[in-house]
């Protein structure tokens, strides 16, 4: 199994710490605001992640975060703090907006079939264990105090850009260009790890500490949670590529100086989707949600399916004419695959389907083996159903969920009739049009030497 490694630059064969387990961390959602399809196209390649592993035999234990408290909206010490915006906007208090967001989040998961993580962990929950990280730091001087604030020094730090590969004094102007200026920084690129002093008056997540009343930085959650989870040392550590430059930097820099140990082995990272403007943001008003998608007439499948005919490590560009060709393409699979046979136990080009999928998750190839199934003339229709059942342990596409009987029975065979009535006249556009609206109202009909019979699709 071969995975591009971000902190080497290349693909790289995938070799645990332990044989036959993965420890593996996901950043997990800020939960100040409904998760946009951009954020789930990360979590959705995770799951094939994860998945893959377990295909290939390993025992995956993966961990994510929920970022509950204190996320600024530059992803670094500065802009507006994303929790009081959410509590601000909706007049709630910012527990109210992490618990009602947190379940929306996890009920996307489950609309996009998506595994829940061996462990999640609320960032809240560690406060404790955030401010003795932070003591230990203190103790190895890798930190200094200014202005109420506990601040990291990057400059104690000599390979701080190894993940990014970004000289410091491109770092700025390459990733934070409306950078704004914290007097009580060393340099700019020093990161608050307690903030006592802010310029948010009305933060209500607040608690005690030896440095003053107030709450963590960001990046301290990742690196805390993961230690006490995972242990010193993990194999694969996940998230897309925004967080490269800043936040998982930052997560390197301040562990690997708790620990004096390399952290960890393999950085997983995936690329943007990108709407009509760039990437997607939740910065410019209406925003695209996977319930937005349901309203427009799509399901959470379509959006998966278009989504695994592309790279993770590629930009994929959104446009809902690029959905609907997803949508279309996707129900035809699916037709075919429900009215096959039942299941027998088939392996049939499993290699190759495991073949992609180990080439650095190439989920498109993977979805070229499902129809190199369905077109193979030498296995049986019951063989090509077991072989396709196996490859949807890993792809999750519900290829095999019947829809549900949207109709009356009554008013099915009226269509039948209608159609076998335009056939008679030789009017096969007509009927072809009956046979699509009946297969848009989940109805599958089989035209026999005894006449047209129906079941549900």
């Amino acid at each position: 199994m071969k995975l591009y490694n971000t902190i080497s630059g290349a693909v790289e064969e995938f070799v645990p710490i332990n044989p036959g387990q993965v420890l593996m961390y996901t950043c997990g959602p800020t939960v100040y605001n409904y998760a946009h399809i951009g954020n789930l196209r990360t979590y959705v390649s995770e799951d094939i992640l994860v998945r893959t592993f377990e295909l290939n035999g390993y025992d995956v234990t993966r961990v994510m975060n929920v970022t509950d408290v204190g996320h600024l909206t530059d992803d670094g010490d500065d802009g507006e703090d994303k929790m009081l915006t959410g509590a601000r906007r909706e007049n709630k208090t910012v527990w109210e907006i992490a618990k009602h967001y947190e379940e929306a989040f996890f009920e996307d998961m489950k609309k996009l079939r998506l595994k829940d993580p061996s462990i999640v962990e609320r960032a809240t929950d560690h406060i404790a264990n955030y401010i003795e990280f932070i003591k230990v730091l203190e103790k190895k001087g890798y930190t200094y105090r200014a202005g109420g604030n506990v601040y990291f020094d990057v400059s104690k730090v000599p390979d701080y850009t190894k993940l990014s590969k970004v000289p410091l004094d491109q770092l700025q102007t390459g990733a934070r260009a409306e950078v704004v200026v914290d007097d009580n920084k060393k340099n700019p690129y020093d990161f608050v790890l307690w903030f006592t002093k802010s310029r948010f008056d009305q933060q209500e997540m607040r608690w005690p500490s030896p440095f003053g009343e107030g709450y963590p930085g960001w990046h301290l959650e990742c690196s805390v949670i993961a230690l006490e989870t995972l242990g010193e040392q993990m194999d694969i550590h996940c998230g897309g590529v925004d967080h490269i430059m800043t936040h998982h930097t930052n997560e390197i820099a301040q562990t690997e100086s708790y620990t004096g140990k390399p952290w960890v082995r393999y950085w997983w990272h995936a690329e943007f989707l990108l709407d009509a403007e760039g990437k997607m943001s939740k910065s410019r008003g209406e925003f695209l949600t996977l319930a937005l998608l349901e309203a427009k007439g799509f399901s959470p499948m379509h959006y998966k399916y278009y989504l695994l005919g592309s790279h993770y490590r590629k930009q994929l560009p959104f446009t809902f004419s690029y959905l609907e060709g997803a949508k279309d393409a996707y129900e035809k699979l699916r037709d075919r695959v429900l009215a096959l046979d039942e299941p027998e136990t088939c392996n049939a080009h499993m290699d190759d389907f495991v073949a992609a999928l180990n080439d650095d998750l190439n989920t498109a190839s993977a979805l070229t083996v499902v129809y190199d199934v369905l077109k193979d003339d030498t296995l049986t229709s019951g063989q090509k159903a077991g072989a396709l059942m196996q490859m949807e342990e890993v792809l999750q596409l519900g290829l095999f969920e019947k829809r549900e009987l949207q109709v009356e029975e009554e008013w099915v065979l009226e269509k039948i009739a209608e159609r076998s009535a335009a056939k008679e006249k030789k009017d096969w556009e007509t009927a072809d049009a009956i046979r699509e609206e009946l297969r848009e109202k989940g109805i599958a009909i089989m035209d026999g030497k005894d006449g047209t019979t129906w079941k549900p699709l």
